[in-house]
Parts: structure tokens; C-alpha cells; sequence
């Protein structure tokens, strides 16, 4: 193998990452602390701009920032996972107020940082994002959750020939419910098993999002339940 095979071997191994942010040198400052852990990085400065870049290139995930000129970062968000566009999400953001958090969760964004903060921080955040977003080799098992079967080999749910990919916290989170369906499971052993979150509500959030997807009346739960003080319960078959 010539040395110029075994680099570009080398460089298809990083994970490919892209920065949006109107703020330059908060693009700088991240791209060359990415770049120095191993990172191949390109930048935006808006999400227009991110857009044409996702139709020529493609990412392992977005770091995108929350408040920019013109669509917001959360708006993007939303536009990708309309579009059922699942690349993983970190969004970066000014604004500490537990609702705007938990409006960028529920957005569809698998985590989020906000500023200022540690770059390390952010290489932590961004390389459990994508142990978590890498798909495994799994045994087909499925689990039958009312008309719907969730796929655990492909994060899906699929109700005939209608098929629902799952982000990758939603996945996370239903497969750590699943492996102890028909018992409550704790949050603490949620996000042990599923490496999620337990601060910032981060785990309600995903349950509120995954009742929308497999529940009739998310008001009140068929198969997702809440057991009020020690965790949450999924009630499903394995197929």
C-alpha cells in the first residue's frame, strides 16, 4: 500500500464533522480543537449555507449553533428530522434557561452545550454522540409495541409498510426500555444503559418525543407509562 493510499485510509477513518455558527471566530476556535482531536471539520456560517453543504458532502454530525441570523439552529433541526435526515446534533447555545434546552431536545438535537464552555467538553460530548449513533451489527429482534414493531437491528418502528426512523437518543432510549420491558426501569439505569443524560431532563424529553411516535393519546399512555417517582415502563412483546 503507498503511503498516499494508507492517509487517505486514514482520513476516512475520522469522523466528519460540520460547524455552523455565524460567529467566526467561535467557528475558528472549535474547527482547530476538533482538528487537533482527530477530526475532519468544515464550517458554515448560516444554515443556508449548511444546507448546500449537506447535499454535496456528508457528516458523521452537526455542531450547530442555536441563535443565528435568519432560520435558527433549532429550526434547522426540525427541517432535518421533517426531512428524516437522523445525522446526530449538538447544539450550542447562549441561552441557560431550562426551556430553551428542552426546546432544542425537542427539537430533535441529541445534545446540546452551552456557551461558554470547555472545548474538551466538547470533543467528550461530540465522540459519545457518535459511539452512540454507530449502528452495530445486532441480531434482527423485534418488539411489538400496540400496531407497531420496533426493529432493534435498524432503529426503526414499522406498522406495516410505514416505517419511522427513530433519532439516535429516541433509539437509545426505547432499546434500553425494551431490553426490561414489562418492568420499570429507573432513570439512573436509562441512562446507564442508553447513555444518556439524566440532567436537563434530557430522558423526559426523548419519552415525550417517543410517545408522539408510538402512542394513540400521549395524555394518556398505553405503552410508555410513567411509574410516578421510580422510572418508566414499556409495555411490549419480543416477536
Amino acid at each position: 500500500m503507498t503511503n498516499l493510499n494508507k492517509t487517505e485510509e486514514k482520513q476516512a477513518e475520522k469522523s466528519h464533522i460540520l460547524v455552523v455558527d455565524d460567529d467566526t471566530r467561535i467557528c475558528d476556535l472549535v474547527s482547530r480543537f476538533l482538528h487537533e482531536h482527530d477530526f475532519i471539520v468544515l464550517t458554515a456560517e448560516d444554515v443556508a449555507q449548511a444546507e448546500d453543504m449537506l447535499v454535496h458532502f456528508e457528516f458523521d454530525a452537526l455542531v450547530v449553533d442555536v441563535m443565528m441570523p435568519g432560520k435558527t439552529g433549532t429550526e434547522f433541526v426540525q427541517d432535518l428530522r421533517a426531512r428524516a435526515q437522523e445525522i446526530p446534533v449538538l447544539l450550542l447555545t447562549a441561552l441557560g434557561e431550562a426551556e430553551d434546552r428542552i426546546s432544542g431536545l425537542e427539537s430533535g438535537a441529541d445534545d446540546y452545550l452551552s456557551k461558554p464552555f470547555e472545548p474538551m467538553e466538547l470533543v467528550l460530548r461530540l465522540r459519545a454522540i457518535l459511539r452512540r449513533t454507530q449502528k452495530p451489527q445486532r441480531d434482527r429482534v423485534l418488539y411489538k409495541i400496540g400496531v407497531w414493531q420496533f426493529d432493534i437491528k435498524h432503529d426503526e418502528l414499522k406498522n406495516g409498510q410505514d416505517v419511522l426512523d427513530l433519532t439516535s437518543m429516541e433509539a437509545s432510549l426505547l432499546r434500553a426500555l425494551a431490553e426490561s420491558c414489562g418492568e420499570v426501569v429507573s432513570r439512573d439505569d436509562i441512562a446507564q444503559r442508553s447513555g444518556l443524560s439524566t440532567g436537563g431532563r434530557t430522558i423526559d424529553v426523548q419519552v415525550t418525543r417517543l410517545r408522539r411516535k408510538i402512542e394513540e393519546d400521549t395524555k394518556a399512555p398505553r405503552f410508555l407509562q410513567t411509574v410516578r417517582g421510580k422510572g418508566y415502563l414499556l409495555r411490549a412483546e419480543k416477536v
